[in-house]
């Protein structure tokens, strides 16, 4: 492991010192791009403008008629956190600005093992039972060629919202809102599916407001909304750039305030996490699986659901629900990489073939993407992991490593293999792909020989980017509270700092945690490593980041560290090994 200091460009830091920030952060936002005090305003305000989407304006009028004319909607969910979130702003927005005038909407959220991804012609035969008018896309459509086409057979409109790249043709549908489509010069491309369905509803809101629909009536506050936007944002995992940190810090805000729908409430009470410290880290790591797990080992109908909950009980019912499938997911999980592990136990990863495809028949289908990024944690190499579907089909979910874009690899080899790939689609870091299950051989080499070829050895070597050393007077509760309170995520990670210590005792926690008394000149901190069990160097050098650990109702800082390796020539020392 490299552990590299991200680069401070030295005159952004001294301006953003000069324009009010403490110098810890102005050098912490320096090392992530930020070049203005400016780029850290996240009111709504500022906020890119609706209209600025490209056919967000054309999806408000196709809305806008449909509720006029007393339409039945129907929205087609996708299965993961930011579909759930997604459907439920479509929802709660279009009734809400329906005004129990006569339109109605509702959902579908295909069941992921038997109907598969996206709005196939299967789904849309499905759908047809709700003879709806209209159906629209939430996180999902933009490569449904043959669904859209089934759907104009049986005269049902369609509306597509979505942000995956789309493939060498776009749907046939009547409106397409997808900032990642051709021709789109939307200024951010990292919207989650949940921030296009937000626009589209800022967008309808407008609309009926020209038309004068709310004379009369109170007009809907879709910040209300904002709390499902952050959490979806996050989950997704998309790049937090300006505008998203914006969706993301507003909704933050409003959670901590208490002002959030019961459902996500009632998930961080299952959770056991407080409210009011709620960090962006509670939606990606805590509030966000126990969502996913419903659609990966049940049905997305029950986070939905819960998200749609106005009585709190009703929420922490179904919340519940979820805390519990979120248990078996990590279980089966667990199971499922022990299981690969020993498939791959006499693998150096070294040694490990630059692209890594695993199959077992026994694997279950919604976990086997978590099983993929395990891998490729523990390898540093791109991973697909496959489980057995219906009529002698796999499916694969894989992620992938920084240098190998996974959709433009499968795309590559689609090309030399006509046939091999059935279906396939995604992003860089994540894809998924549906093969012949005699097809895997070809499949696992064809990918291994691909991902040479596109990956230079030196990409193969991981590293960690860090901001360098934390000077000894910023360890303490108000640094970490201060850098809890900033909205941190991809694309603009979270701090991590890096320093050689002493450790002077070390103690197992629960026989999987590793627990760290550690000296800095003179100085002790407390500190965890999780998942690790090795005991490190008696000087080590070690990147952590800053948290706060609460005992008993007394909080005090603790390093939480992400890598610890022991620095070579230091000599030795014996390190106090508490029970």
């Amino acid at each position: 492991m490299n552990l590299l200091p991200r680069p401070v460009p030295p005159l952004i830091q001294e301006r953003l010192q000069a324009q009010g920030l403490p110098p810890l952060l102005a050098r912490l936002y320096a090392a992530r791009g930020v070049r203005d005090k400016k780029e850290l305003d996240y009111d709504l305000k500022s906020l890119l403008p609706p209209q600025s989407l490209t056919h967000a304006d054309a999806a408000a009028h196709m809305l806008a008629d449909a509720i006029a004319a007393s339409a039945k909607m129907l929205i087609v969910a996708d299965y993961d956190c930011d579909g759930a979130t997604a459907c439920a702003v479509g929802l709660r927005a279009l009734r809400q600005m329906s005004l129990n005038r006569g339109a109605s909407v509702d959902y579908l959220v295909p069941d992921r093992f038997t109907l598969g991804y996206g709005l196939s012609p299967a789904i849309v035969d499905l759908a047809a039972e709700h003879s709806p008018d209209l159906i629209i896309t939430v996180d999902n459509g933009i490569a449904s060629l043959e669904g859209v086409a089934r759907a104009r057979e049986l005269g049902i409109a369609t509306l597509i919202t979505d942000h995956h790249l789309p493939g060498d043709a776009l749907p046939d549908a009547e409106c397409i809102v997808n900032p990642n489509q051709p021709g789109c010069d939307f200024p951010s491309k990292n919207l989650a599916g949940v921030g296009v369905m937000f626009y589209v509803m800022l967008s309808l809101r407008a609309e009926l407001r020209a038309r004068g629909w709310f004379e009369g009536e109170r007009e809907p506050n879709l910040a209300h909304l904002l709390d499902l936007v952050a959490l979806g944002t996050v989950a997704d995992v998309v790049p937090l750039d300006h505008n998203n940190r914006i969706l993301v810090s507003q909704g933050v805000e409003r959670m901590r305030a208490g002002r959030l729908c019961p459902g996500i409430n009632a998930l961080l009470q299952a959770a056991g996490r407080e409210r009011a410290r709620l960090s962006s880290f509670d939606l990606g790591f805590i509030v966000g699986p126990r969502l996913n797990a419903a659609g990966r080992l049940s049905d997305m109908g029950i986070g939905i659901e819960c998200l749609m909950a106005d009585d709190a009980g009703v929420a922490l019912n179904l919340a519940q629900k979820l805390d519990a499938l979120n248990r078996e997911r990590r279980e089966i999980e667990a199971g499922m990489q022990e299981q690969a592990l020993a498939l791959l136990e006499r693998l150096d990863a070294d040694a490990a073939p630059p692209g890594m495809a695993l199959f077992d028949a026994d694997w279950h289908q919604g976990v086997v993407g978590i099983l993929a990024a395990r891998i490729k944690d523990r390898f540093y190499r791109p991973v697909f992991a496959f489980a057995r579907g219906e009529h002698g089909e796999i499916k694969g979910s894989g992620r992938s490593i920084p240098g190998l874009h996974l959709r433009d690899a499968l795309d590559l080899m689609s090309k030399r293999a006509p046939g091999l790939l059935l279906r396939f689609g995604g992003h860089a870091a994540a894809a998924g792909v549906t093969l012949r299950e005699e097809d895997f051989p070809r499949f696992r080499d064809l990918f291994a020989d691909i991902a040479t070829e596109l990956l230079p050895p030196a990409a193969l070597t991981q590293s960690l980017e860090t901001d360098g050393a934390l000077e000894t007077g910023f360890y303490n509760l108000e640094t970490a509270r201060l850098l809890e309170a900033q909205i941190w995520g991809q694309g603009f990670p979270a701090p991590l700092f890096s320093d050689e210590f002493t450790v002077e005792q070390e103690r197992l926690l629960k026989d999987k945690h590793l627990k760290l008394r550690l000296n800095k000149n003179g100085q002790i901190f407390e500190g965890i490593q999780f998942n690790a069990t090795a005991s490190p160097g008696a000087k080590s050098r070690i990147a952590y980041r800053l948290a706060i650990n609460e005992f008993r109702g007394v909080q005090s800082p603790q390093l939480i560290i992400e890598h610890c390796e022991a620095v070579q020539g230091a000599g030795s020392k014996t390190i106090a090994r508490l029970p």
